[in-house]
């Protein structure tokens, strides 16, 4: 050996001495001095003899000098506050390396007389096993990626209107855009929740641990830091931790909001997080070690809130938000059965809030129609609009159909499935016949929502004799036919206009059409048959005896004057709402009087002065166009001549 190479190697231990007394004399050193040192115990690893293959090989001295030698190598690291895979994997590896081969010099000691030694061993190992406990948790805590809800596709916003069951009803009730099919909404990969490069640094600490015997502690350090990542998740998207009793306090704006939240989380949760979670645990344990662990707390969380909605008062407003928390827990159930064992608890109560929610539909919809019933008004609807009860239920039907299979299905389970008619009512005969109807519609098919049709029907005629009963509270006959064509047309349009139709059928359409142009007709002849009978050459005038004495040409234009002033001072403040419609009511009403008046003034304008000529059809004409406008209004002497 050349002298050059002598004088280094003298250096080299000088130097290796300088930085033992350094290390063992307790100073403090700065992230520098230990980011270097880190260098250095990497580089030193590299020329320290591996652990032999053979244990055997360790004898007498031999195991005492390993021993030192991988204690020291160890504990150095206790003075080093750097992560050591902050330095890289390999630092990590050579650590390990180290606690590996302290275990198997520990099982060489067993049972010998080195009892010093031995305790020695222990007591690092066990400091070891803290340090990789450490190490465990700042991986999966500095590379732990954030976790995005998608895009949820809710269904189009759709207002059921002013309805007559509380304030609750004017809100908007989000739905989904298609029943049964939300695989659109489906993320088709899993997500990464940590970085992959250090999956395989967590296995191999993992691996360490368990064969070291602290297999617990580092299931638990695990099981910790991803359950706090799931609850961070559910913090950071506002899904609170709620009792029954808090939920049961909510107004139904804050529960609106409460359960759309739920139905987004609890969508991404399942579908994709839990299945992420289980695919990072299986990576690095080999097995389902605490998955059930990590995630129970807060999916019970998840379903506790479900369950507590399925307690509440059945209101109406409610039915469609638990419509469409049951159809997702339907439609996650073979995900939730893939991901939990048969024996997990999870998996039983996520069965039984779904059956709890089913039963809190079923129960809310069947008492929907009681509500209906029971919707009882004092004082007539202004004008003869559109009741706010009739656009509630209509409204209120269409959104169901969304739902058609799920709330079918329900309801079947309800059901008699051998006999599904209708409990005896004061409208069981029409409703009788109108399902009678439907079945035999050659445009629906029977067979397909069965159930739900026929409680559909049955709702239908309730909300008809609710509104023979409040058409009653007009004074005015002719408001009174008004009323009822204004509400049954409108049941009528939202039929045809809308998924209903293939719910009713076609017989059920054509019916109510004619009912409700029977109204007009009755509208018709209450209205103008009144007015017109003064242009009658046989008149004897409106509310006249028997006996009364015949009217003269210019009485009789006279009392046509009054009688359609009076008309139009009242009808100008009705209110039909569809144009269509209003326009067809004018025309009619328009050929009734034009054709009787022109008949009656050329046969007598020559014998009767121009003073008792009010009107000409043009202007009569001009002014049937502002009926029904909503708008009363009042002729006075305007026309007068």
């Amino acid at each position: 050996m050349g002298e050059c190479e002598v004088d280094g190697e003298e250096k080299l231990i000088a130097a290796a001495n300088y930085l033992l007394q350094e290390l063992r004399s307790g100073k403090s050193l700065s992230r520098n001095a230990k980011k270097a040192l880190g260098s250095l115990l990497s580089e030193l690893s590299r020329v320290v003899v591996a652990i032999p293959e053979d244990n055997n090989r360790y004898e007498g001295d031999e195991i005492e000098t390993r021993l030192n030698l991988v204690c020291e190598k160890i504990m150095t690291r206790e003075v080093d506050e750097t992560m050591i895979w902050d330095l890289g994997s390999d630092a990590g590896s050579e650590f390990l390396d180290a606690v590996n081969e302290l275990r198997v010099l520990i099982d060489r000691l067993d049972g010998t007389e080195e009892e010093v030694s031995l305790r020695k061993a222990h007591d690092v190992l066990q400091t070891a096993m803290a340090r990789l406990e450490d190490e465990f948790k700042h991986l999966l805590v500095e590379n732990r990626l954030p976790f995005e809800l998608e895009h949820a596709s809710f269904r189009s916003e759709q207002a059921l209107g002013e309805g007559s069951f509380g304030a609750a009803s004017t809100e908007d009730l989000i739905l989904g855009s298609s029943n049964g099919n939300n695989n659109s909404r489906r993320r088709n990969s899993e997500e990464i929740l940590v970085r992959p490069e250090v999956i395989s640094d967590l296995k191999s600490i993992a691996e360490t641990m368990f064969a070291s015997g602290y297999d617990r502690e580092c299931i638990q350090v695990c099981t910790t830091v991803r359950k706090q990542a799931l609850d961070e998740f559910l913090y950071d998207h506002e899904v609170e931790k709620l009792s029954i009793e808090d939920v049961l306090k909510m107004d139904w704006a804050t529960l609106n909001t409460n359960i759309k939240k739920w139905v987004r989380v609890m969508r991404n949760i399942v579908q994709v997080y839990l299945v992420s979670e289980k695919s990072l645990l299986t990576q690095i344990f080999g097995e389902e070690t605490c998955f059930v662990d990590t995630v129970k707390a807060p999916v019970m969380q998840l379903l506790n809130f479900g369950e507590a909605v399925s307690l509440g008062p059945r209101q109406p407003e409610k039915l469609l938000r638990i419509l469409e928390m049951y159809e997702l827990a339907s439609e996650l159930l073979p995900e939730i059965d893939a991901l939990f064992s048969e024996s997990s608890s999870v998996r039983g109560e996520y069965r039984e809030v779904m059956r709890r929610l089913g039963d809190c539909a079923r129960a809310t919809f069947l008492e929907f129609k009681g509500a209906i019933a029971s919707d009882v008004s004092s004082h007539p609807f202004p004008g003869g609009a559109v009741h706010p009860l009739t656009n509630y239920v209509m409204n209120y039907l269409m959104a169901l159909t969304d739902f058609s299979q799920t709330l079918d299905s329900l309801l079947m389970e309800h059901d008699d499935v051998e006999d599904l008619t209708i409990p005896p009512s004061p409208d069981v005969m029409v409703v009788v016949e109108e399902e009678s109807a439907y079945e035999n519609s050659s445009s629906t098919s029977p067979e397909k929502f069965l159930a739900m049709t026929k409680h559909f029907y049955s709702i239908t005629s309730v909300l008809e004799s609710n509104l023979e009963e409040k058409a009653k509270l007009y004074r005015d006959v002719s408001l009174r036919h008004i009323f009822l064509l204004n509400n049954i047309h409108y049941m009528t349009r939202k039929v045809l206009k809308s998924e209903l139709k293939h719910i009713f059928g076609d017989k059920w359409n054509r019916k109510h059409t004619w009912k409700f142009q029977q109204q007009a007709t009755e509208y018709e002849r209450s209205t103008w048959l009144p007015v017109l009978s003064f242009l009658k050459d046989d008149a004897s005038g409106s509310g006249s005896g028997s006996g009364s004495r015949s009217l003269k040409p210019r009485e009789r234009f006279q009392g046509f004057n009054t009688a359609f002033e009076e008309v139009y001072k009242a009808q100008t403040g009705w209110l039909i709402s569809d144009e269509r419609l209003r326009e067809d009511v004018r025309t009619k009403a328009s050929m009734w009087v034009i054709q009787a008046y022109w008949t009656f003034y050329s046969r007598h304008k020559n014998s009767v002065s121009e003073r008792y000529i009010k009107y000409s059809t043009d202007d009569l004409e001009k002014l049937l166009l502002d009926l029904f406008a909503g708008s009363s209004k009042s002729l006075n002497n305007s026309y007068r001549r």
